[in-house]
């Protein structure tokens, strides 16, 4: 009987960089089987239907379907999504991602208000928006989301996160988000820079993430900025809390933490799986340093439980 090699506690003094580069010794098997932890129950009721139906009714794109969230059935029965605007092709061939990559369509102009109306039937509170790359696009979709931000804060009410991409040399992109005013604006880190470029792309920089999150706060101090990191991709303890004061240091107020899960054969494998015990002492070592709110473990997402997260803000 084979014995799963063992993923060492965080806060142990023994687990500093170890040889092999990652929190604990990688498991050969790590993208063929999942641990006992990662194995989840088809949440019960109508619900999830309901919500299926009415985005199949609406013609909108979730990023629930099309990067096979683990948490898509969970949500979908709590009548809750998150939109993925600007069609569900992305011009960036991201190594840890399942959107769908190559040429998008064209943009519609009646999305926002399909958007909103969704977000009012489904009766949301939080509204969290996001979208595929589009860098085939001047200002990388930023109008988009801006109409998408006013449409529903208009129809509804919600407060609203935005989960934007990099906007990579869009100059005045960045700017024409913020003006929108979305409580929350997340941009996720994704990785530690020693592998940013085999997971995230060539085009993708990480002091450009971290300047990105700076000129927010710049822009309007009022927002709140949240980022996150994807774990058991190979990284070492000491690079995920470098990463961590590098976000503290340009005033980031939320992170998220969460276990990596290949979407199938083609993309990263899984170096390890990180146990439910680690992420809660890394998430705890993340309020102690002074994150506003954390939210970590195995099933964390960007979005996940994203208006827990806002509301408790102090």
């Amino acid at each position: 009987m084979s014995v799963p090699l063992p993923i060492v506690n965080l806060d142990s003094d023994s687990n500093s960089s170890t040889s092999c580069g990652s929190f604990a010794q990688p498991d050969s098997n790590a993208g063929r089987r999942l641990p006992p932890w990662l194995r989840r129950e088809v949440p019960k009721g109508n619900s999830n239907h309901f919500t299926d139906k009415l985005l199949s009714e609406l013609k909108l794109e979730t990023v629930c379907d099309n990067a096979k969230c683990p948490n898509r059935m969970e949500c979908y029965s709590q009548k809750t999504a998150t939109f993925m605007i600007m069609g569900n092709v992305c011009t960036r061939p991201c190594g840890f991602c399942a959107v769908s990559r190559g040429r998008p369509g064209a943009l519609e102009a009646d999305e926002p208000a399909r958007v909103a109306e969704a977000a009012a039937r489904l009766g949301l509170k939080h509204v969290v928006i996001t979208s595929v790359t589009r860098d085939d696009l001047p200002d990388g979709g930023a109008e988009h989301f801006y109409q998408c931000v006013l449409a529903v804060r208009e129809r509804t009410g919600a407060t609203i996160e935005v989960l934007t991409p990099d906007f990579v040399q869009q100059k005045d992109a960045l700017q024409r988000v913020v003006d929108a005013a979305p409580e929350v604006f997340n941009h996720n880190m994704e990785t530690v820079p020693r592998l940013y470029r085999r997971v995230r792309g060539p085009k993708s920089d990480y002091k450009w993430t971290l300047e990105m999150l700076r000129r927010i706060k710049e822009m309007n101090p009022a927002i709140k900025t949240k980022s996150g990191l994807m774990l058991g991709l190979g990284e070492t303890k000491d690079e995920v809390l470098d990463c961590l004061a590098d976000l503290l240091a340009i005033q980031c107020d939320f992170l998220t933490l969460g276990q990596y899960l290949q979407p199938g054969p083609k993309y990263l494998p899984v170096v390890e799986y990180i146990r439910p015990e680690v992420f809660a002492d890394l998430g705890a070592q993340a309020k102690a340093m002074g994150f506003k709110k954390v939210a970590s473990g195995p099933f964390v997402r960007s979005s996940y439980h994203a208006r827990e997260m806002a509301e408790t803000f102090e």
